[in-house]
């Protein structure tokens, strides 16, 4: 007899195995979540960096005319380490001016994660910065 795999049995799986690795539930949910991924149709900005690990972030950035952020997603080729901080990095700087979305830091990401293994917080800082890199080649390419 074959046991039939589902869709949830399969996030099931992942949940647990990235808890057992030190994710914590907020990470897990924008892992498996991953709400701002993909890409923006006529977008202000587009952004590209590698990390030094290897992982590889583009960055679509939607703002208005105020300079408030209304929409960002990323593009991400890495780990479950890179997509929860890139997701949670888009949460923190929707809404917000691109001055104050500059000032987000890794520590603001980490929080919002609660937990992610120590070996991975060069993921929160790849995020961070792709965020930062694309903020300010928008603030170039934008200067009045």
């Amino acid at each position: 007899m074959y046991e039939v795999v589902t869709e949830i049995t399969i996030q099931d799986s992942e949940r647990k195995m990235l808890s057992e690795a030190g994710y914590g539930d907020p990470a897990i949910e924008y892992y498996l979540g991953k709400k701002h991924m993909g890409s923006i149709e006529n977008a202000n900005q587009i952004s590209f960096k590698v990390g030094s690990c290897g992982d590889t972030m583009k960055i679509y950035l939607k703002v208005d005319d105020d300079e408030i952020v209304q929409d960002a997603k990323y593009e991400i080729t890495g780990c479950a380490g890179a997509i929860s901080a890139a997701m949670a990095t888009v949460d923190l700087v929707k809404g917000k001016t691109v001055d104050q979305a500059l000032k987000i830091n890794d520590g603001d990401v980490f929080r919002v994660l609660e937990s992610i293994p120590e070996k991975k917080h060069h993921c929160i800082q790849l995020a961070v910065k792709t965020m930062h890199l694309g903020l300010e080649e928008f603030q170039m390419a934008h200067v009045s």
